[in-house]
């Protein structure tokens, strides 16, 4: 379509200046806040909508991850706390912030892109062939001096229509299998990992076979990315390339961060979305911990 911006350099992700000159062209992509409170907030400070209302890109749509990218929580042990959203309810969701079929979309999120990697993953998984991370979210567009705004986009109407199953998930048989049989990355922290702290979920551990790789890891200290090159060294080191890979992390939200990591790097993941959250809450599921030295 002639004017319309489009991202051709297979990149998952987009600097605060590439996307200012793609803001000015003549169709725009489509831009969605997905800022989210994961595990560590500071209590008593500000809601993620909140954060929004007080200043945003100009013209992005506001997502609630729990609404709009996960369904409600099942039974113990059943997609564990961000089960995939139903296809025709997300894609409902996306058509009210714009989102189209043929025009390019833009997440971000307050920083390191943990939530806004949800988006990209559910959009991709959903079809959608032209997403992007802004790499280092709202704060490095705050850095770079572009403007930020508290007024609300108008309200849009996209096409988008979901064709879920385009990138690859696998459930809790399949990701046991995949401890024995490939790579399974656990995306949380080392010591969550570990087994000497658990904030959220019914047990401290990990999956048995499954080798650490926090996500934090991915991102320097501005909450960009670190360099392809890096990232490519940190996952191969770890045998990513030379056996199938999986990621898991507590419910499925930071795990999609490590697929965005991978394919920056040029390679590729399947997801586990129930994760720990899933795992831990069925009794019937073995949980590793790493003895400590005494």
């Amino acid at each position: 379509m002639a004017g319309m911006t489009t991202f051709n350099d297979g990149s998952p992700l987009i600097s605060a200046a590439e996307l200012a000159r793609a803001l000015g062209s003549a169709r725009p992509p489509v831009l969605l806040d997905v800022r989210y409170q994961l595990v560590g907030a500071v209590p008593g400070g500000p809601t993620a909508a909140e954060e929004y209302a007080a200043g945003h890109l100009p013209g992005a749509h506001f997502v609630e991850l729990d609404r709009d990218l996960a369904a409600p929580p099942g039974a113990p042990g059943r997609g564990g706390r961000h089960p995939l959203p139903d296809p025709e309810e997300f894609g409902a969701a996306m058509r009210r912030f714009g989102v189209s079929g043929d025009r390019p979309v833009v997440v971000y999120d307050g920083a390191a892109s943990m939530a806004a990697a949800r988006a990209w993953w559910l959009l991709r998984w959903a079809g959608h062939r032209d997403v992007r991370v802004l790499d280092g979210g709202f704060a490095a567009w705050r850095a770079a001096g572009l403007p930020v705004t508290a007024e609300l986009p108008e309200p849009a109407e996209g096409d988008f229509k979901p064709v879920p199953g385009q990138l690859p998930t696998v459930d809790a048989d399949g990701a046991a299998a995949w401890a024995r049989a490939g790579l399974l990355l656990d995306a949380r922290s080392g010591e969550r990992y570990r087994g000497e702290t658990e904030p959220v979920d019914p047990k401290a551990g990990h999956i048995p076979g499954a080798v650490s790789a926090p996500t934090a890891e991915n991102v320097g200290p501005d909450g960009r990315f670190r360099p392809a090159v890096e990232l490519a060294a940190r996952f191969r080191a770890l045998g990513a390339g030379e056996r199938e890979t999986a990621v898991y992390c507590g419910s499925g939200v930071t795990a999609a961060h490590q697929i965005l990591a991978l394919e920056a790097a040029g390679l590729s993941a399947t997801l586990y979305p129930g994760s720990w959250s899933e795992w831990s809450s069925d009794e019937s599921r073995p949980v590793a911990v790493t003895e400590q030295p005494g």
